[in-house]
């Protein structure tokens, strides 16, 4: 759960920065919600391993917590459009 989460976190941060582009700024509608899956899995995965194996975890919990706080801002600048 671990490297998924955080694979997942390295995509979703990847997307961001593409979608930090004026033009291109809509896809963060869908950049968000798919940051906030990678978050879940990232949360299972901290639940059900043992405290010396959450470090993955933690990270791509991280990771998609900065996408998904980026991304909000960025959509509140451009009025949700651009």
């Amino acid at each position: 759960m671990g490297l998924i989460s955080l694979l997942w976190g390295i995509v979703a941060l990847c997307w961001m920065v593409l979608a930090l582009i004026p033009i291109i700024g809509i896809t963060n509608w869908l950049l968000i919600p798919f940051a906030a899956v990678g978050a879940a899995i990232a949360a299972i995965g901290i639940l059900f391993t043992r405290s010396e194996n959450r470090g993955r975890a933690k990270t791509g919990l991280i990771l998609n917590g900065i996408v998904i706080v980026v991304a909000a801002i960025r959509l509140s600048m451009g009025g949700g459009l651009i």
